[in-house]
C-alpha cells in the first residue's frame, strides 16, 4: 500500500525496496539491524526544508529516494546552489561529526523518502560499527570533490553560456539516449539553474533560447534534448 507522496515507507534497511549502492546500504546485517533501531523514516513533499544553514545539527539525514538541493545564502538574500544530492547520500554529515552548525540549507526538489538519525545515536553507532568508517570517508571525499568542481565552474568559466552548457552536459550523464539526441529531465527551474551557475533567471532563459535557435537543444516542457553535444561542449572549452 502506497504511503504519503507515493512512497511505500519501510523502516527496515535490510528489507528496503529502494536499497541500492548508498552509504548504509552496503553495511553488514548486524549493522543494518542496529541502524533500524535508531532511525526514523519519513516522506516529504517537494519544497520541504530538512535543515537550514547555521542551524545546530540535530543529526544526519539519509536520502533513501528523491533529490535534495543544498544551497547557501548571502546576508542580502542571494542564493547559490552547491549541488543536488542523490539517493544513498547522507546529509549533514560534517556538521554531525564535528558538532558545528550546518553550513548549507537542504531542501527537497521533489517528493523524498528520508531517514533521520539523531546525532548522539549516530556517533554511538559509528563507534560500535567501525566498518562504517570507509563509507564516511568516501562520502566526505565525494562532497569535497563536488564542492571543488562547483567552485571551478563558477570561478574559471568566463561566460554564462559556458556555465550553462557544462551544467546541461552534467545532467546528460544520466540522460536517455534517443535518435534525436540525449533526453534529460530538468530537475531545476530557470531560477534554480541561475542559482546553480551564479547568474540571473533572465540570462538562463535567454541563453537557452539561443541554444535552441542554434539547434543545440530542444525544449519540451520539463524535458530537454541535447541535439548537438559536440557544439555544446565547445562552449565549455571556449
Amino acid at each position: 500500500m502506497k504511503g504519503p507522496y507515493g512512497f511505500e515507507l519501510n523502516d527496515s534497511c535490510q528489507n528496503c525496496k529502494v536499497r541500492g549502492n548508498g552509504f548504509f546500504c552496503q553495511l553488514s546485517g548486524p549493522a543494518l539491524k542496529d541502524l533500524d533501531a535508531i532511525k526514523f523514516t519519513s516522506a516529504y513533499p517537494a519544497g520541504a526544508v530538512l535543515f537550514i544553514e547555521k542551524q545546530t545539527a540535530r543529526g544526519v539525514y539519509v536520502l533513501c529516494d528523491g533529490e535534495v538541493k543544498l544551497s547557501i545564502s548571502s546576508s542580502e538574500g542571494k542564493k547559490l546552489i552547491l549541488r543536488i544530492t542523490k539517493p544513498g547520500e547522507v546529509l549533514g554529515l560534517v556538521s554531525a561529526l564535528s558538532g558545528t552548525p550546518h553550513e548549507v540549507t537542504a531542501e527537497t526538489l521533489r517528493p523524498c523518502q528520508v531517514a533521520f538519525i539523531p546525532r548522539d545515536a549516530f556517533l554511538r553507532f559509528m563507534s560500535k560499527h567501525p566498518e562504517a568508517y570507509p563509507f564516511v570517508a568516501s562520502q566526505l571525499g565525494s562532497h569535497y570533490q563536488v564542492a571543488c568542481e562547483q567552485l571551478r565552474n563558477l570561478g574559471l568559466s568566463a561566460s554564462a553560456p559556458g556555465k550553462l552548457a557544462k551544467l546541461l552536459l552534467d545532467f546528460a550523464v544520466t540522460g536517455q539516449q534517443t535518435k534525436e539526441g540525449t533526453r534529460i529531465k530538468l530537475p531545476l527551474t530557470h531560477e534554480e539553474i541561475a542559482e546553480f551557475i551564479g547568474t540571473t533567471r533572465e540570462t538562463v532563459t535567454r541563453t537557452l533560447s539561443e541554444f535552441k535557435s542554434q539547434h543545440l537543444v530542444e525544449l519540451r516542457g520539463s524535458s530537454l534534448i541535447i541535439e548537438d553535444r559536440e557544439a555544446l561542449e565547445e562552449f565549455v572549452t571556449a
